[in-house]
């Protein structure tokens, strides 16, 4: 038998379930607003004994009003945070299991693509997807089996909030740790993510990206294009995240094709530029600055990335010499239609200057004393004194210190047909160039 303390506990839960089942909208509402004020933190054990062993009573009920109006949003963040505290208590397996096994996780994927809901309620979804990764691999493994890697990442893209996408973050993180089924599958997620629009969904993939390389150890064949192609950015906590991971990437097997893609940067092929450049600027007498931009921002972000390199490892050094980095470099210093690119190809050059006495040599040569002086004394600022003859002299270089190095012991770079394609495009580069100056004084 059943003590009157017992009925009287039982009697209680069947009030409070009568209550909310017979409640509407605003009585749920103030139902929830208490639930979540007085259990928030508690563990399993404790909400059994708040709810007289009938916990779960509650928590059905709130999983099938979550199933009916989320695709409304009414109290739908209320509800989450309520269910939420379920599934996040200390030994809520039994919760977690129950919230599944009605279709939790699908719920949970299915708001984050609903165009009506607002982005709190997409935040508190994320906070209860974090949570059930965060109970072990066989939950991981049921998101990703559930489309969640795509239905995550495309949020992450379309999200306004700065706050929630670094809470998306947070459950990519987890979903790549621990979860070597489908580990590739969010490593893919995050390479596809550097081409959405949004600066801070690529600032947070690059920084996941990091990790996932780490933990996967083989390059998908796509990385590289696309985090070459996030230079063009103008945000430089971007520029910075893809710098870091270029760093990390050339300790794998695409090293070479990095550094190569890097050293073709600095000299913008002509059909990069005509295919960026809207129709309406065919008018000679609109400026071009605008439709290069991007172009001349990966430019001048390759420049500094090759620098960085350069610096942190003599040998990745010597692998760019050989790729003609040296005549790149002197090439991007004469673009005077951008003062970053001059900037930066101009103090990775003093690197290179400063090491490589074979460098000194030929980039003397090339530039002529006057302007090497002036290079000497200030790499930095060496743009703010560059006229136009010296800028279409730097332009058009033959600097090829990779003869000498070959002459002097150092093996030659497997990249003939690199080099041919390259002076292909110098040419193409400077022609472009020197048409826009006739088209403009006419």
């Amino acid at each position: 038998m059943t003590s009157i303390k017992e009925q009287a506990a039982i009697s209680r839960l069947l009030s409070f379930l009568q209550d909310w089942d017979n409640g509407g909208k605003v009585a749920r509402s103030h139902i929830l607003d208490n639930f979540i004020k007085t259990n928030q933190g508690k563990t399993s054990p404790e909400l059994e004994q708040e709810f007289s062993q009938g916990a779960s009573l509650f928590l059905v009920r709130l999983t099938t009003w979550l199933r009916l109006i989320y695709m409304t949003g009414s109290c739908l963040d209320k509800l989450l945070k309520s269910i939420g505290i379920f599934l996040s208590a200390v030994s809520s397996n039994r919760y977690l299991r129950e919230f599944l096994e009605v279709g939790g996780v699908l719920t949970l994927l299915e708001i984050l693509g609903l165009e009506k809901i607002r982005e709190e309620d997409k935040k508190e979804s994320i906070k209860l997807l974090q949570v059930i990764a965060n109970h072990g691999r066989k939950y991981k493994e049921l998101i990703c089996e559930s489309y969640g890697v795509r239905s995550i990442a495309e949020f992450l893209a379309k999200s306004k909030s700065e706050e929630t996408q670094e809470e998306v973050q947070l459950l990519l993180d987890s979903l790549v740790h621990g979860n070597p089924k489908y580990q590739n599958q969010v490593y893919k997620g995050l390479i596809a993510l550097l081409s959405c629009a949004s600066p801070k969904a690529q600032q947070l993939s690059l920084q996941t990206l990091r990790t996932a390389q780490s933990i996967i150890g083989t390059t998908h064949p796509s990385i590289v294009e696309c985090v070459l192609k996030v230079l063009r950015t103008m945000h430089l906590e971007v520029q910075y995240e893809a710098i870091e991971l270029i760093k990390d990437l050339v300790n794998y097997d695409v090293c070479q094709e990095l550094l190569k893609g890097l050293v073709e940067l600095l000299i913008p092929s002509v059909k990069e530029m005509s295919k960026l450049q809207p129709k309406i600027l065919n008018d000679s007498l609109v400026p071009q600055l605008t439709a290069h931009l991007p172009v001349f921002l990966q430019q001048a972000a390759a420049a500094k990335a090759i620098g960085v390199l350069a610096r942190s490892n003599t040998s990745i050094a010597e692998e760019m010499l050989h790729l003609r980095v040296v005549h790149s470099l002197l090439a991007a210093m004469g673009n005077s239609d951008h003062s970053n690119s001059q900037r930066q190809a101009s103090l990775t050059l003093e690197y290179f200057v400063q090491v490589f006495p074979v460098v000194e040599e030929h980039v003397r040569r090339s530039m002529g004393e006057e302007l090497y002086t002036l290079f000497l004394s200030n790499a930095e600022d060496l743009y703010m004194k560059i006229d136009g003859i010296q800028a279409d002299i730097l332009a058009a270089n033959k600097v090829d210190v990779s003869k000498a190095l070959y002459l002097g012991g150092v093996p030659q770079s497997n990249t003939t047909f690199y080099l041919d394609a390259q002076d292909q495009d110098q040419l193409a580069y400077i022609t472009y160039f020197q048409k826009e100056d006739v088209e403009g004084e006419e």
